[in-house]
C-alpha cells in the first residue's frame, strides 16, 4: 500500500508539473528567439538561420538536461520526504490489522507533532479505549457469571438435599431457597433497568422539574434507612438551583440510585451531604458520604457495569455494581454528566444537569 501510494503521489504531481513547466518554458524560448532574430535580421540586414537553428538547439539540449537533473532531484527528495510521511501510516496499517484480530496491546510511535503526528496519537488513544472497553467486558462476563453461580449453586445444593432428604423441609429452608430466588429475581430486574436506561434517550418525557422536590422525595424514602444506621444527613441546596427540565421518572430513578449506593456505602454513624450549586449553564448535584477512600484508579470505573470498588464486598450488601451504571445512561440521555472523586474527606458523586 505504501509504495503504491507513494510512487502515486511521485508521479501524480511531480511530473506533470515539470512537464508542464519545461513545455512553456521551451515555448517561450522559441519565441524569444524567433523575435530576438527577426530583430537581427530587419536592423542589420543578416540572415541568421543556421547560428538561430544552433542557438535553440543549444538551449533545447541545455533546458532538457536541467529539467532532467532537477526532475531527478525532486523526485529524490520527494521520495524520502513521502517515505517518512507514510512510515507512521504503514505502522499504522500492520497494528489495525493486530486490533482487528483482538490484540490491543499495539501502539504506533509518535514521531512527529503535525497531522501524522495527531493520527498517531487518535489511534493510540483509540486503542487505549478498545484496550480498556475489553478488559471491562471480560470482567463483566466474569461478574455476570459470578452473579448467577452462586445463588443458582445455592438453590441446587439445597434442592439436592430436599430431594435426598438430607435437608429437612422446615420453613427456614424455603426461606433461604426464596432469598436466593430473589437474588435472581433482582438481578434481571436490575439488567431490564440497565437496558431501559440504555433506550431513555430516546422515550423521554420532559417536563420543568423541581430537582429540591425530587431529591427530598427520595430522601424521605431513605429515612428510614439512613436512620437505622444513624447516618446524618445534611442539605446544602443553593438559591436558583431548584428549575431543571428532564423525566420525572428517569430522574427519580437516577436520585434513588445514589441515594441507596450513600445508604450502603456509609458506615455506622457516618454522614452524607447532599447539595446542589449552578455551574455556568448546568446544575450540579453531589452526593458526599463519609466511609473508606476509593482507590484513584477505580475512580474512572465506578460508572461502569458491573465494577464494584471492593470486589470482596458481599453481594447482598454492595448489590451487582449496575446502579451507578443506570444512573450515568439516564443522565446522559438527559444531556447531563456524571463523575465522582474520592479523598480523605469522603466520597462525592454527582451529576449534573443543563438548565
Amino acid at each position: 500500500m505504501r509504495q503504491r501510494l507513494l510512487w502515486k503521489l511521485l508521479i501524480g504531481h511531480i511530473v506533470p508539473v515539470f512537464a508542464i513547466i519545461a513545455l512553456l518554458v521551451w515555448r517561450a524560448i522559441d519565441r524569444r528567439a524567433a523575435d530576438y532574430y527577426s530583430v537581427l535580421v530587419e536592423r542589420y540586414r543578416v540572415m541568421p538561420a543556421e547560428s538561430h537553428h544552433l542557438f535553440l538547439s543549444a538551449v533545447h539540449r541545455d533546458l532538457l538536461w536541467g529539467a532532467l537533473t532537477a526532475l531527478a532531484l525532486t523526485l529524490l527528495l520527494t521520495y524520502m520526504l513521502t517515505h517518512w510521511v507514510l512510515r507512521p501510516l504503514s505502522r499504522i496499517t500492520a497494528i489495525t490489522r493486530k486490533v482487528a484480530d483482538g490484540n490491543y496491546s499495539e501502539r504506533v510511535k509518535v514521531v512527529s507533532r503535525y497531522e501524522v503526528g495527531q493520527l498517531a496519537d487518535a489511534f493510540n488513544h483509540m486503542a487505549d479505549n478498545l484496550e480498556k472497553i475489553e478488559h471491562l467486558r471480560k470482567n463483566m462476563v466474569a461478574d455476570i457469571s459470578h452473579e448467577l453461580r452462586t445463588p443458582l449453586t445455592n438453590l441446587r445444593g439445597y434442592l439436592e438435599g430436599l430431594s435426598d432428604s438430607v435437608i429437612p423441609p422446615s420453613p427456614e429452608t424455603f426461606r433461604m431457597l426464596e432469598q436466593e430466588v430473589l437474588r435472581l429475581v433482582n438481578l434481571v430486574e436490575d439488567l431490564q433497568q440497565l437496558a431501559r436506561a440504555d433506550a431513555a434517550k430516546a422515550f423521554l418525557d420532559r417536563q420543568e422539574l423541581s430537582l429540591h422536590e425530587l431529591l427530598e422525595q427520595i430522601m424521605n424514602l431513605y429515612r428510614p434507612n439512613f436512620q437505622e444506621k444513624e447516618i446524618d444527613v445534611q442539605w446544602c441546596l443553593e438559591p436558583g438551583t431548584d428549575r431543571v427540565v428532564g423525566d420525572s421518572d428517569k430522574l427519580l430513578q437516577a436520585i434513588r440510585n445514589l441515594a441507596d449506593n450513600a445508604w450502603k456505602y456509609t458506615p455506622r454513624g457516618g454522614n452524607v451531604t447532599i447539595s446542589t450549586l449552578r455551574i455556568a449553564d448546568e446544575i450540579k448535584t453531589v452526593f458526599a458520604n463519609s466511609g473508606a477512600v476509593i482507590a484513584e484508579q477505580d475512580i474512572h470505573y465506578l460508572f461502569e457495569r458491573f465494577f464494584r470498588a471492593d470486589r470482596s464486598r458481599s453481594r447482598d450488601a454492595g448489590g451487582a455494581g449496575i446502579g451507578l451504571a443506570i444512573v450515568k445512561e439516564l443522565i446522559e440521555a438527559h444531556g447531563g454528566t456524571v463523575g465522582a472523586e474520592s479523598d480523605a474527606s469522603g466520597t462525592r458523586v454527582w451529576f449534573t444537569l443543563p438548565v
